[in-house]
């Protein structure tokens, strides 16, 4: 007997990954509503900042810490997705200086929906701060439906890959 669910919501799973953890997450969790809901269509929008620095050594913490703690705008790259052709969105960011990434910030600023129903995904190797709630405040008007955090996500790849697949089937999708 076949287990897998049939839907036709449309989700767009939106975020932004610097060295490689939360695109890694964004992706399982792609796939797995994929095999878990034939028929539905899912996609992937990876937010880039124009001007991101290339290096993975001390200067990213220098560069990302103070951009998140001004909480800066950088000019995203461009791209053509429209939000609102989608019934459900997955949201996910890195944790820097205890909040969400600059270029989240960014398309917060630039694109506004409502009455979304949105889950919420971070990622870090500290502490999460209050970025989940951070985030939830930019999303005044849509409904924050599922939330989760993966820890040690560069570290504990694997466990994260197999956290993600357990969080989906929670979504219900």
């Amino acid at each position: 007997m076949n287990n897998e669910k049939k839907n036709s919501k449309k989700t767009l799973i939106i975020y932004y990954s610097f060295e490689g953890s939360t695109k890694l997450i964004a992706e399982t969790i792609a796939n797995e509503l994929k095999t878990q809901n034939v028929g539905a269509k899912v996609d992937l929008l990876e937010l880039k900042a124009v001007d991101q620095p290339k290096s993975k050594g001390f200067s990213k913490y220098f560069w990302g810490g103070r951009m998140a703690m001004m909480k800066k705008i950088p000019q995203l790259e461009e791209f053509d997705t429209n939000i609102n052709d989608y019934d459900f969105l997955i949201i996910g960011t890195p944790v820097w200086a205890w909040t969400f990434t600059p270029p989240l910030r960014t398309f917060f600023n630039n694109f506004k929906f409502n009455g979304k129903n949105i889950a919420l995904f971070i990622c870090h190797d500290g502490g999460p701060g209050k970025t989940i709630e951070k985030i939830k405040a930019e999303l005044q008007g849509n409904e924050v439906i599922a939330t989760h955090d993966f820890e040690k996500t560069a570290k504990n790849k694997e466990k994260n890959v197999e956290l993600a697949k357990k969080w989906v089937e929670t979504l219900n999708l």
